[in-house]
């Protein structure tokens, strides 16, 4: 049976009694799904599985988005490979995913639930474990902005656009992304998404405006949308509302995208190696008051 072990900071809880190897009962799964929206990233520690079993207990939270760039378990689209390890000569994986402050597939018409990350290799330096992962709590920020912004931007807009965050990673020196492809970019077009959102699990609202991907909040004119963009990136990004995990093998972690955003830290070097294997989940199925119960 599954049991829930927060951390007792602002986001985070372990997840004990449970082998991801196997089929999830509905009593866990809804125990795992109450506790996403409490704490925002689960962590399910000592797991031993394979990608399809990786992807079977993605997919029971949604649909899972395809891999973009090719990097993925062969014939199994829906697991992308992360990592920075270089074999005869070819990468095997994508080397800079999420380096930056974001929210996974806010981009999209359907936004993102949940990432579920596997770690098979991290990164060590002298016994201190690299590249830890580091969160904010959306809920919290969205509770202390002042008043005056919560009213002024109720019922706005912003647009999201994935080649903000491709055009940033671009710019990192030693980066060997080129420009989105005309077939990546119609992959991935630009979307609109409230500010707030209420959060479908604990009915609250949070704010849904993340520094990777938000271009322009559309009800305001371009010099005032810049502005309040800054604002808000600036008040989520605050270490109050911030959390880091660090990575040992073998956990898989679970984060909830409406809740959070997150930040890869590239603190390790090309022989310092890092293996995650990764499922992108879509709210697709997480907005349905049927699924929640």
């Amino acid at each position: 049976m599954a049991t829930i072990e927060p951390t007792g900071q602002i986001l985070g809880a372990t997840v004990r009694g449970v082998d991801l190897a196997k089929p999830l009962g509905d009593g866990d799964f809804g125990t795992i799904l109450l506790a996403l929206g409490r704490h925002g990233v689960l962590r399910f520690p000592d797991q031993h599985l394979d990608a399809a079993a990786l992807r079977d207990f993605s997919r029971r939270f949604g649909s899972i988005q395809e891999m973009l760039t090719g990097y993925h378990e062969p014939g199994m689209p829906e697991v992308g490979i992360l990592s920075n390890v270089v074999e005869n000569g070819r990468p095997i994986g994508l080397a800079d995913a999420g380096q930056d402050w974001h929210t996974d597939m806010s981009y999209n018409p359907t936004i993102g639930f949940l990432n579920v990350l596997f770690a098979v290799k991290v990164p060590r330096r002298n016994g201190t474990v690299l590249g830890a992962t580091c969160f904010v709590n959306t809920h919290a920020a969205y509770d202390e902005l002042p008043s005056e912004i919560k009213t002024k931007l109720e019922g706005m807009t912003a647009t999201h656009d994935f080649n903000k965050f491709w055009e940033n990673m671009r710019r990192r020196p030693g980066s060997t992304r080129g420009p989105m492809s005309e077939e990546q970019r119609r992959k991935r077009p630009p979307s609109i998404h409230p500010v707030f959102l209420t959060h479908p699990i604990t009915g609250k609202t949070v704010l849904y405006c993340n520094p990777g991907y938000a271009i322009r909040i559309n009800e305001l004119p371009e010099g005032e949308s810049d502005r309040m963009l800054a604002t808000l990136f600036a008040h989520q990004l605050q270490p109050k509302f911030q959390y880091t995990h660090r990575w040992t093998e073998g956990d898989v972690l679970a984060w909830d995208h409406i809740g959070t955003l997150h930040n890869a830290i590239a603190d390790y070097g090309p022989d310092e190696h890092r293996l995650m294997k990764r499922c992108q989940v879509m709210a697709d199925r997480i907005f349905d008051p049927a699924f929640r119960r």
